[in-house]
């Protein structure tokens, strides 16, 4: 699956799960945030599209996703993206 394909699947993922994604310019990288009662995921478009997926799958995550059914490659993806995060 490409980084295109890749990214427009969890665009439609966080629109099922009713999560607006904005892409934005700014000084941040991005991620979940709720404004006003609206689920929100703001991603700073000036990122490459790889960074882009990256901060996509891991606000999914965040917002949670288990219940939810992905495509295996999908979900392999979040959870590899969610490995890469470091534990607090």
């Amino acid at each position: 699956m490409t980084q295109d394909q890749l990214l427009k699947e969890l665009e439609e993922l966080a629109e099922k799960s009713s999560i607006s994604v904005r892409y934005e310019k700014g000084d941040f990288d991005g991620g979940f945030c709720v404004l006003k009662a609206e689920r929100i995921i703001v991603i700073n478009k000036r990122l490459a599209p790889q960074k882009r997926t990256s901060i996509l799958a891991q606000a999914l995550a965040e917002v949670g996703i288990e219940e939810i059914y992905l495509k295996p490659v999908v979900r392999e993806f979040i959870e590899d993206e969610l490995a890469k995060v470091p534990k607090s």
